[in-house]
C-alpha cells in the first residue's frame, strides 16, 4: 500500500469547538497493528473485492486534494482576516473528505479518547452518528480484554509506530449492542505540540474468516466417497454427506446440532472412548474398527478414521470423521466376538464372558457339590502410576499383570478384567468343605499378591506394584451379581485395613450395611410421617436460674424405638435429607421462641439450634433462616446458632460472611464441642462468636483427671479474653458443676440439672422452677 497523506488534529482547535481543525502536520503512513492496544477496533465488512480497492484509490486522491488545501491555508493564514473563515471552509471540508473514505476510520489521543470518528466508523460499531467523539477505546473492545488492551495503549503511545495494514494478528471488537466481530487494524501515528495521535483504520474480516473456514472444512471432509461427519471442537455435527444418510439411516436434518454419541451401540467401555480422544489429542488422528448402531437398531461394525482440523495457530477448530461399515465374512465374525467378549488390551474375557464364566461354574458347583471362589483384584495407587509415567506405561503394566495372573492360577480357573485396574479371578472346584475351601483361596490370593507385587520394567522404568484383593466363596443357588459384589465389599475391606492384603466377605459387615441401607430408606419418610421429633435441655446460670435451652432432635421410630442424633444425623448428612431436616428444625425452634414470648416465664430464654456443616454450607442458609424468623414472628435475638469448629474451618470467609449477615439481624453464635478440632486464636479472633461450648468429653472425668482440668480452665479463660460467654455441656456431678464454676464458667447444661425434655414437660419443669 502507498503512503497517504491523512489529516493531524490540533488539540487547541479542538479546545475552541472546532469538530475536526486541521494542522500541518503528515502522518507517517496508515498501516495495521498487529499487536497495537487499538487491535479492539473495527471497520467496515471487506473482503478484499475490486471495488474496496477501487473506493481506496478515490479515498486516496481525495487527500490528496486535502494536502493541497492545507498547504493553502497555510500561506492564507499570513492574510489578516481570513484564516478564520478559510480555517471553517477547510474543516468542513476535512470532515467531509474522511467521511467519503470507505474505511472505518478514528482520530485517538494519547489518553485513548476518539476526537474524530467517521461515518464508515460509526456505521461499523454501530454507533449514532456523531456519538463517538470523547469515547474511549476500551469501550470498543470485549470487557475481558480492556485491562490488558489499556496497558498495551500506554505502552504504545509512549513509542508511536506506524504498522502496515494486512500484516497484523487478528483481533477481536466490540459493537454498540455488545456483539463481537473479527477484525484487522491499521494505524498511523503523529504528533503536534508535544502530544501523539493516532489515526486508525479497522477491517471487519468476519466473513471472510468463515469463507476460509468453510473452504478448509471442505477440502478435507468432502474428497471421500465414505461416510463422513463434519463436528465442531465440542464435537456438535455441523455437516453430514450423503454416504453417511445411506450408511445409518439419519438425514442430516436429524443429526446436525446433535453429537455422534446418537450412534452408539453401547458395546465400548468409557475407557476405550478416553483413548481413542487421547490418541487424537497427541497424534491428530485416530482409526480402528468400531461398534454403531443404525437408526433401525441393527448393531453393525464399521472402520473409522477421525482427522483433528487446526487452524494456522494449532489449535484445533473441527473433527471429520470417515467410515466405512465392514464388509460381512467370517473374519469379521470373529473379531465381532472378540470386540463382544474379550477385553481389547489384556485379551482377557471382559465382564459380559465373565458373567458367563461364573454362571457355569455354578451349574458345576450345583452338580459336584464343591465350593467355588471368586477373587476381585484391585491394584493399588495405578491410577497416580497411570498419571505420572503416561497412559502407554500404564497400558503395559496392565499387560504384564495380566501375564502374571495367568502364571498363578490352574488352567481351569478364570482370570478376567472387570473395569480399568480390576480383574477377577474365578476358582472352580476348591473343596467340599467351606473351611478348606477358603484355606485354598486364602493361598491362591497370596500366591497372587506376591506375583503382582515383584518389580515391572517398562519403557526404562522400574515400577513396583501392589494389589487388594476381596474374596467370596461361593456355593450351591447363589446369585452372579451377589457374588461379585460380596467380593467387592471384601475388596474394599481390604483396602480399608492398608492396602496390599486381602480380605474374606463377611455377612456380619453385609449386614451392617443392609441395615444401615433399610434406615436411609426410612429416614426419608421420617419427615413426612412426623417421627421426628424435638427436645429441649434446659441451660443453667451460676445459682441456677434457668437462661435458655438448646434443641435435641431424635427419632420415634415406628419399629426401632428411639433413635438418638448420632445414629441418624450422619446418614442425613450422607444422603442430603439434612437439608430439609435442618431447615424443618430451625422452623420449629422459631415457631417455639414466638410461643415462649407469650408466657412470662420464658419469654426471657434464649434457643440454641445446631446446624450441620452441610445446611451451613448452603448458600441459599442465610435466607432460609430469615425466612423461618418471618414466617414466625420470632424475636432474632433469642435465637442461637451452635457450629462446630470443623464446619468454621472449612471455608472460613464464607463463614465469616454469613455469620455477620445473620448477626446484623441480632441473632448470637455458639461455637459447640469447642476443644475437639483444631482451635486457635488466629481463628477465633476472626470469628463474631458470642460463646464457647466445653465439650462434654472434657467434663466427663473431672475434676480427678488433671488433663481435662487443664482445657477446661484453657477454654474458660480464653473465653473471658476474648469477652465470649462459656457454657459447659455433659455436666452430671456435683464435683464437675463446682469445679467449672470455681474457675468462672457462665452456664451449664446437662443431666445433673435436667434431661432433655418434651415442649410440654419443659413448660411444666419451667414452672415449677419459677415458683
Amino acid at each position: 500500500m502507498r503512503e497517504s497523506p491523512l489529516l493531524a488534529v490540533c488539540p487547541s482547535h479542538v479546545a475552541a469547538g472546532c469538530p475536526l481543525p486541521i494542522c500541518s502536520v503528515r502522518i507517517e503512513k496508515s498501516c495495521p497493528l498487529p499487536d497495537s492496544p487499538y487491535a479492539a477496533a473495527a471497520l467496515r465488512d471487506t473482503t478484499g473485492t475490486p471495488q474496496a480497492g477501487e473506493a481506496r484509490r478515490i479515498a486516496d486522491e481525495l487527500l490528496r486534494d486535502l494536502q493541497a488545501h492545507q498547504n493553502k491555508l497555510l500561506a492564507d493564514a499570513a492574510k489578516p482576516g481570513a484564516a478564520d473563515a478559510r480555517l471553517r471552509q477547510i474543516n468542513g471540508w476535512a470532515n467531509l473528505i474522511l467521511d467519503t473514505v470507505p474505511e472505518a476510520a478514528l482520530v485517538f489521543d494519547q489518553l485513548g479518547m476518539a476526537i474524530h470518528a467517521n461515518a464508515a466508523a460509526h456505521a461499523l460499531f454501530g454507533y449514532p452518528s456523531g456519538s463517538m467523539q470523547g469515547l474511549s477505546v476500551e469501550a470498543l473492545i470485549p470487557e475481558r480484554l480492556r485491562t490488558i488492551h489499556a496497558g498495551h495503549r500506554i505502552q504504545f503511545m509512549a513509542r508511536p509506530q506506524s504498522r502496515p495494514m494486512g500484516e497484523g494478528r487478528e483481533l477481536i471488537g466490540r459493537r454498540a449492542d455488545g456483539k463481537e466481530f473479527l477484525a484487522e487494524i491499521g494505524i498511523g501515528t503523529m504528533s503536534k505540540d508535544g502530544q501523539s495521535f493516532a489515526v486508525v483504520t479497522v477491517v471487519d474480516i468476519s466473513v471472510r474468516r468463515r469463507a476460509e473456514d468453510e473452504l478448509r472444512i471442505a477440502a478435507i471432509a468432502f474428497e471421500s466417497q465414505s461416510g463422513m461427519i463434519v463436528t465442531d471442537a465440542q464435537t456438535n455435527i455441523l455437516r453430514v454427506n450423503p454416504a453417511f444418510t445411506r450408511l445409518t439411516g439419519y438425514s442430516a436434518e436429524e443429526v446436525v446440532g446433535r453429537t455422534p454419541r446418537l450412534l452408539s451401540s453401547g458395546r465400548h467401555s468409557p475407557e476405550f472412548y478416553s483413548r481413542m480422544w487421547a490418541t487424537i489429542a497427541a497424534k491428530g488422528q485416530w482409526q480402528g474398527q468400531i461398534w454403531n448402531r443404525h437408526k433401525n437398531g441393527r448393531i453393525f461394525s464399521e472402520w473409522l478414521t477421525i482427522t483433528a482440523v487446526l487452524d494456522v495457530h494449532g489449535t484445533t477448530t473441527h473433527y471429520v470423521s470417515t467410515f466405512s461399515e465392514i464388509t460381512e465374512s467370517a473374519e469379521a465374525e470373529a473379531v465381532v466376538h472378540r470386540l463382544a467378549y474379550y477385553d481389547a488390551l489384556t485379551q482377557l474375557p471382559n465382564r459380559r464372558l465373565l458373567h458367563d464364566r461364573i454362571g457355569q461354574a455354578l451349574v458345576a458347583i450345583s452338580r459336584n457339590g464343591l465350593y467355588g471362589a471368586i477373587l476381585l483384584v484391585d491394584l493399588d495407587g495405578f491410577m497416580a502410576m497411570n498419571n505420572s509415567h503416561g497412559h502407554d506405561s500404564g497400558d503395559q503394566l496392565l499387560i504384564e499383570v495380566t501375564r502374571r495372573l495367568l502364571l498363578t492360577i490352574r488352567d481351569s480357573d478364570t482370570v478376567a478384567r472387570l473395569d480399568g485396574d480390576q480383574f477377577v479371578v474365578v476358582l472352580e472346584e476348591l473343596d467340599s468343605d467351606a473351611e478348606a475351601a477358603a484355606t485354598l483361596a486364602k493361598q491362591v490370593g497370596e500366591k497372587l499378591g506376591v506375583a503382582i507385587s515383584q518389580p515391572l520394567h517398562i519403557n526404562g522404568n522400574e515400577l513396583q506394584c501392589s494389589a487388594s484383593i476381596g474374596i467370596s466363596l461361593f456355593h450351591m443357588n447363589d446369585a452372579v451379581e451377589l457374588q461379585l459384589k460380596h467380593a467387592t465389599l471384601a475388596m474394599y475391606q481390604a483396602k480399608t485395613a492398608g492396602r496390599n492384603t486381602l480380605r474374606f466377605f463377611d455377612p456380619e459387615i453385609q449386614a451392617r450395611i443392609d441395615d444401615r441401607s433399610a434406615l436411609v430408606a426410612d429416614l426419608h419418610q421420617a419427615l413426612d410421617n412426623q417421627q421426628l421429633r424435638l427436645q429441649y435441655q434446659p441451660q443453667f446460670a451460676t445459682g441456677g436460674r434457668i437462661i435458655g435451652a438448646e434443641t435435641l432432635l431424635y427419632w420415634a421410630h415406628p419399629q426401632r424405638g428411639s433413635i438418638p442424633p448420632d445414629v441418624f444425623i450422619p446418614l442425613a448428612e450422607e444422603s442430603g435429607l439434612i437439608m430439609s431436616i435442618g431447615y424443618w428444625v430451625l422452623k420449629i425452634a422459631c415457631a417455639q421462641l414466638t410461643a415462649w414470648s407469650q408466657d412470662e416465664f420464658a419469654m426471657e430464654l434464649t434457643l440454641a439450634v445446631n446446624v450441620s456443616p452441610r445446611q451451613f454450607a448452603d448458600p441459599d442458609f442465610v435466607h432460609q433462616v430469615k425466612s423461618a424468623l418471618a414466617s414466625s414472628g420470632a424475636n432474632p435475638e433469642r435465637l442461637k446458632l451452635e457450629l462446630t469448629e470443623s464446619l468454621a474451618l472449612d471455608n472460613i470467609e464464607d463463614t465469616i460472611e454469613k455469620m455477620l449477615l445473620l448477626k446484623a439481624l441480632g441473632i448470637t453464635f455458639s461455637m459447640d464441642d469447642f476443644g475437639t478440632g483444631y482451635s486457635s486464636l488466629a481463628y477465633l479472633t476472626r470469628l463474631p462468636l458470642d460463646e464457647l461450648k466445653i465439650d462434654r468429653s472434657f467434663v466427663f472425668n473431672l475434676p480427678e483427671n488433671t488433663t481435662d482440668g487443664i482445657i477446661a480452665r484453657t477454654i474458660i479463660t480464653m473465653g473471658r479474653s476474648l469477652e465470649l460467654k462459656v457454657v459447659a455441656e455433659g455436666v452430671e456431678t456435683e464435683q464437675q458443676h463446682a469445679f467449672l464454676e470455681r474457675h468462672g464458667c457462665h452456664a451449664y447444661q446437662g443431666f445433673l440439672y435436667c434431661k432433655p425434655l418434651q415442649q410440654a414437660r419443659f413448660a411444666e419443669f419451667l414452672a415449677a422452677s419459677r415458683a
